[in-house]
């Protein structure tokens, strides 16, 4: 048990930031991670895991794309830009703009690609490996990627210009 804890503190952070930019949602990446430890354990106390870390991604991922709703995903993510693009917003330092708008820009991705475009660049992933966790096939995987951040690109661009 105290072995697991360890792991808990060591990955939860991480784990947290692979499933809220995954999902784009903090209150659904808290549950889904909760929910990956809590079905991690058995498995772990089986001695059954060999990659704990890459066992926890998997276990993250296809939880959220178990969960994908296309209409729902669409309407969460045009209520974010609408508050955050609001004009009446306060000012906020550069930083903070800055990621303010690349959470926005992967918001408007599909969540295939979203998907994608976490586990190649955030998680510092391979192609096979981002390619086995999604259960998709590694040319798909470079196809997302791209087209992701094509569109990334895109909509950073644009709000560069909209700024100015």
């Amino acid at each position: 048990m105290a072995a697991y804890a360890d792991f808990f503190e060591n990955q939860r952070r991480r784990a947290l930031r692979l499933a809220y930019v995954m999902c784009g949602d903090a209150a659904e990446a808290e549950d889904v991670v909760a929910e990956s430890f809590a079905k991690m354990y058995p498995a772990w106390q089986k001695g059954q895991i060999d990659d704990p870390p890459a066992y926890l991604r998997r276990t993250i991922a296809n939880h959220i794309r178990g969960s994908w709703r296309h209409k729902d995903v669409e309407r969460r993510h045009e209520a974010r830009l609408e508050v955050m693009w609001s004009k009446d917003t306060p000012g906020v330092d550069d930083a903070l703009a800055a990621r303010d708008a690349v959470s926005a820009a992967m918001a408007s991705l599909p969540p295939k690609q979203r998907a994608v475009v976490a586990l190649r660049y955030l998680e510092d992933m391979s192609e096979a490996d981002t390619a086995a966790i999604l259960e998709l096939n590694v040319g798909t995987v470079k196809s997302h990627a791209s087209r992701g951040l094509e569109r990334l690109r895109e909509v950073l661009s644009a709000q560069a210009a909209d700024d100015t």
